[in-house]
């Protein structure tokens, strides 16, 4: 039995004369030779470097191909971003570790509503998306509400290049690893966590599970860590991931306090507090008077209706009757009034930066 060691995968890339492509490909792209032949007149390299091998033969039948080279040496190829190898190989030159950049928001006015029945979208791990801001908000953010087969989750320990993530738990619960975090978490309906960029974690095992996760910008990588273990041996609860801490908020031990919105009372995940104000993450309930027109000066306000009813008013907009399932979102600005709340009623607001300013207007 040949050991896992030994098998070398090449790419094969083809070549009219091949003494014009090796010195691009190790002068230039600082690639390895590591074999070459016939000796009297080579017609095949083969080249290490990058973590790929490539085989350069001389008349093979496939298409130059693109390479592209991550690295972090900002004069790598001499500054270069694209070039065109001798074989007629594009390569492209990007960051190894690009920052997060989040674009900026195209404000609107959004309403999604379960009874529209946008798709369910088979995503990562078998779970199930449903796009609750289809606009992105010009790729600002993303915010999905996602079902988990229940049972053992093929996941792995990975983890996302993101400004911002949230896992919010709306029904059944999920047990989850995470770097630093001690053993197994489990989140239960109202429970939620905050993935702070590039922590590994992985999903185990979920029962009836839903939710809501919300992630800035809308488009971010999700990379594999096939080397890290999980649970890690350390406990570090207050370890920081580019300025945010892990935070796993029990929602039966919230304390409900006066919201920004008169007639409402909200419970705060001290996401805005772990966060250092990046974002806040807040339950409302109505207490029994009547809300007033409101208008916010953040950026980003998204609502997801949890549990109860309510009816969505906006200037220059119909109302919206609004249930269970639905979302919605509030550009800075406009003025909106949240009436007619069942008693049961019960909000999730996700707002960045955290605490937006709300001041109290004439509808």
């Amino acid at each position: 039995m040949t050991d896992a060691a030994e098998i070398r995968a090449e790419i094969r890339l083809p070549t009219q004369e091949l003494r014009n492509d090796l010195p691009f490909y190790t002068k230039t792209l600082g690639f390895r030779l590591d074999m070459i032949f016939p000796a009297d007149n080579p017609s095949v390299a083969v080249l290490s470097g990058h973590g790929v091998r490539l085989r350069i033969e001389k008349g093979a039948g496939e298409a130059p191909g693109t390479l592209r080279i991550l690295t972090d040496d900002p004069g790598f190829a001499g500054g270069a971003k694209a070039l065109t190898a001798p074989n007629g190989t594009k390569v492209e030159i990007d960051e190894l570790n690009p920052p997060v950049v989040t674009p900026e928001t195209e404000h609107a006015f959004v309403v999604r509503r379960l009874a529209d029945q946008a798709p369910w979208v088979i995503g990562r791990a078998g779970m199930e998306y449903r796009d609750l801001v289809p606009s992105r908000l010009g790729g600002a953010m993303i915010a999905s509400h996602i079902r988990v087969p229940d049972g053992p989750v093929p996941d792995m320990v990975h983890f996302h290049k993101v400004g911002f993530q949230l896992i919010f738990c709306v029904a059944g619960w999920v047990d989850v690893l995470y770097e630093d975090q001690g053993d197994i978490r489990r989140i239960h309906a109202g429970d939620c966590f905050i993935q702070p960029p590039t922590i590994r974690h992985k999903v185990l095992h979920s029962e009836g599970v839903q939710v809501v996760e919300i992630g800035v910008p809308a488009e971010h990588v999700t990379e594999i860590d096939h080397e890290m273990k999980l649970p890690t041996p350390h406990y570090r609860p207050d370890r920081e991931w580019e300025g945010q801490k892990f935070v796993h908020d029990i929602g039966s031990k919230g304390v409900f306090r006066p919201f920004r919105i008169p007639g409402f009372e909200a419970r705060d995940t001290t996401i805005n507090e772990n966060t250092k104000g990046v974002a806040s993450v807040m339950v409302a309930r109505p207490i029994g008077v009547a809300a007033p027109w409101t208008v916010h000066d953040g950026d980003i306000l998204f609502t997801f209706v949890m549990s109860g009813g309510m009816t969505l008013e906006g200037e220059g907009k119909d109302p919206y009757r609004l249930s269970p399932g639905d979302a919605f979102v509030i550009p800075p600005g406009m003025a909106t009034r949240y009436s007619d709340p069942t008693a049961d009623l019960e909000l999730l607001e996700v707002t960045l930066p955290g605490n937006p300013p709300t001041r109290v207007v004439q509808g």
